[in-house]
């Protein structure tokens, strides 16, 4: 049989960086060496199952352009694709668990738990289940089941020896059996399985070869080796992940909303850079390249080149990623991406109002190499729809110059509009270049009050189509309003 990998989500909140992470790299690993990458949800935990949480792990993996071999949607050889379709199977292996021995029927009700885990805590001791039911007599059990208690099913963990497995990236990894989490429940006393049974259960008949998931689940792993010992199974190979940290040094929280990947969505960045980023923490192809695409990534990706380090996940150079990608658009195509954050912002209703596609066009072009996101079409172009409400002299008077000296400088410039509207853009630079040194002033110093002026701020599209774009009399105005804001500084000060 062929490489087959899954991406086992439980649909309990957003899909977040450090999971998609791990759905990348099964289907990398997949599509690199000719295999087939699973979809199956593990929604078992009703009590936190969400639907909106579903809708959006569809929706996410839609946008990335990541298409599961088999799924839900899909279906496939092996389904169900969802655990709770599968509960009839969970059962029956918990039974034959029971029956062989290597599992057994606990009673132990929440009330008396609590208060083992209560006196647990006041003596320091690590909380853990004391094994009361494992070795019931028939008559207490008979006792228990007259009396109607639906019990759980747990695991018998081995009381000696110790469980040994080995993993892809990290070697062989042992781990004493008295110290693996005592007898856990494998089936709930609402017949619904644990993650343990379900996980175990659902890899080994959907013929699993592969299991790459993140490093949190490692202290889990040995409990998973005795329950496929306990079935007489064997053990896919496992890899577990380099961890995922913040900037900080802080592990990224799955609830963490800023690590959601709808929010990036929402931001504006686009599958490629999120795709191409994301697959660069913990894996590298080599010490130098950096840039791929989704199709490279499907024909490179190999195991052999994930760090045993933690990956380091940075907002900038997320940003870097994107805006090279935002950059690699056609105009075309980045102001099809644009046009919904423009609408957002009411700047525009649509892009089929009059004269409104070659004006789109313009902008465009003037911000694709500016932005970082797709969002930030918002402050760099809104002058384009808004007037300026406030204007303010410390904002528009360059450092070393005073309110005097930026009136000449804008009434020189007011004064040379026709020029600036009537030749090319490398002409109008040139002329800036020369009535900057006239007036004894740097070029960053003469353009400043100008692009406060026109834009109402100090970082812009290119000023000189930003002006083109405006048109003379919007220009003219502004360029006037500051003007007086400045003459009435210079009266008030005088």
């Amino acid at each position: 049989m062929g490489i087959r990998v899954r991406y086992a989500p439980s649909p309990t909140g957003l899909q977040h960086i450090g999971g998609i992470r791990t759905a990348l790299f099964n289907y990398f690993f997949a599509k690199s060496r000719g295999g087939e990458f699973i979809l199956r949800i593990e929604d078992t935990d009703r009590e936190r199952y969400s639907e909106a949480a579903l809708t959006d792990l569809y929706d996410t993996l839609k946008w990335l352009g990541i298409e599961a071999d088999e799924s839900p949607e899909k279906g496939g050889e092996y389904g169900s694709y969802v655990q709770s379709e599968r509960t009839e199977i969970y059962r029956e292996y918990a039974r034959r668990l029971v029956e062989s021995g290597h599992a057994y029927y606990c009673y132990c009700s929440q009330d008396r738990l609590e208060k083992l885990r209560e006196k647990q805590k006041k003596d320091k001791q690590d909380f853990g289940y004391n094994r009361r039911c494992r070795t019931l007599s028939e008559s207490e059990i008979e006792e228990y089941q007259q009396e109607s208690i639906k019990p759980v099913i747990r695991l018998k963990i081995p009381l000696e020896g110790e469980t040994v497995f080995n993993d892809y990236l990290l070697g062989e990894i042992s781990k004493k059996n008295i110290d693996i989490s005592p007898d856990p429940v494998l089936l709930k006393s609402d017949k619904y399985p644990t993650y343990h049974l379900a996980n175990v259960i659902d890899d080994h008949f959907m013929n699993i070869t592969h299991i790459l998931r993140a490093q949190e689940w490692l202290p889990s792993c040995p409990l998973h080796i005795v329950l496929y010992n306990a079935l007489g199974w064997k053990a896919p190979q496992y890899c577990h992940l380099p961890m995922v940290m913040g900037d900080n040094g802080q592990k990224l929280s799955k609830r963490h909303g800023a690590t959601a990947v709808k929010e990036f969505i929402e931001q504006g960045y686009l599958p490629e850079a999120i795709i191409n980023y994301v697959s660069l923490i913990g894996w590298s192809y080599d010490d130098s390249r950096e840039f791929f695409t989704k199709q490279e990534l499907e024909k490179l990706f190999t195991l052999d080149k994930l760090s045993k380090s933690p990956g380091v996940f940075d907002y900038k150079k997320l940003e870097w990623f994107n805006g090279h990608y935002i950059r690699q658009k056609s105009n075309e195509e980045l102001k099809e991406l644009l046009i919904p954050y423009l609408v957002k912002c009411e700047f525009i209703e649509s892009e089929t109002m009059p004269g409104m596609t070659t004006f789109l066009d313009e902008i465009t072009a003037l911000s694709k190499e500016r932005l970082k996101v797709l969002s930030d079409i918002k402050d760099l172009v809104w002058f384009f729809f808004r007037e300026i409400d406030t204007y303010f002299p410390e904002d528009i008077i360059p450092k070393k110059l005073d309110a005097a000296k930026t009136i000449e400088i804008l009434e020189t410039i007011k004064s040379h509009l026709s020029d600036v509207f009537s030749k090319s853009e490398d002409k109008v630079e040139e002329l800036f270049k020369t009535l900057a040194e006239a007036a004894g002033v740097t070029l960053g110093n003469f353009i400043m009050p100008l692009r406060v002026a026109v834009t109402g701020s100090n970082v812009s599209p290119p000023i000189i189509g930003s002006l083109k774009l405006l048109g003379i009399e919007k220009t003219t105005a502004r360029i006037e309003r500051v003007v007086n804001i400045l003459k009435d500084e210079v009266s008030n000060n005088g």
